[in-house]
């Protein structure tokens, strides 16, 4: 199994996609049933990913390993030719602030921002100036049909404004790759409709690749490639280009 040595250091074998697992197993401590039992993906740039799969089947630990969140019992990550296990927690932390967007069921809007700082949060936490990253966060508002909403606090917006707060948070750092969980679980179909829509858009305005983790297929529908899970193993990958 390849390890390399630096952030800098390439292996052959990383250089397939922007995002590249290979036979990716997890075992989570005081188990003995892994939850991914050799997975192997690659995800283009710009590429949209739809991963399905019924309760258990390790959907959520992918995505957690591919955003390295998590450390793979064995295998391995590559992002842009990098492997995620040689950056080290603190490296793999500044790839999440810098590379990696996120969007969640509950959104994880904190309930006491008004909606401008909630977006300009990850900035801030990089180091940009609060006048900056509200600046940038500001210009991310009209498109997703927010104007007039940064003043709003989480409490005083929908379900789907708060989920497109979200977005508008996951995009403010331009990131490489967006990671959704459940995006629209908590939403009813037609709102569910309206975020996925807004999701892609923004995806493709930044030429980011998204992967999804849903239960619903016609959240999956908006993807361009759907990859299946069963028993912690991939069972198959569709692409539809006309998607």
């Amino acid at each position: 199994m390849f390890r390399s040595t630096s952030s800098t250091a390439v292996d052959p074998r990383l250089t397939g996609g922007d995002l590249v697992a290979a036979d990716l197993v997890k075992t989570y401590p005081g188990t003995t049933t892994p939850a991914l039992r050799g997975v192997d993906l690659t995800i283009t740039a710009g590429e949209s990913v739809a991963v399905m799969g019924p309760s258990g089947s390790g959907k959520t630990t992918l995505l957690h390993l591919l955003a390295g969140v998590l450390t793979p019992t064995s295998g391995w990550v590559a992002w842009r030719g990098r492997d995620l296990a040689s950056l080290g927690d603190a490296g793999r932390t500044r790839l999440r602030r810098t590379d990696f967007g996120f969007v969640f069921q509950s959104g994880h809007l904190l309930p006491e921002l008004p909606a401008i700082e909630n977006v300009a949060l990850p900035l801030m936490l990089a180091g940009v100036p609060r006048r900056a990253a509200t600046a940038r966060a500001a210009e991310l508002f009209p498109p997703l049909g927010l104007d007039g909403l940064t003043g709003r606090r989480p409490g005083e917006l929908s379900g789907g404004q708060a989920q497109r707060v979200a977005i508008a948070r996951a995009m403010v750092g331009d990131p490489g790759v967006v990671f959704a969980d459940e995006p629209t679980g908590a939403l009813d179909q037609a709102t569910g409709s309206e975020v996925m829509e807004h999701l892609l858009r923004r995806c493709r305005t930044a030429h980011a690749s998204l992967v999804v983790v849903t239960h619903d297929e016609l959240v999956a529908r908006w993807c361009s490639r759907t990859v299946r899970l069963r028993d912690g193993l991939v069972v198959a990958d569709d692409r539809v280009s006309s998607r």
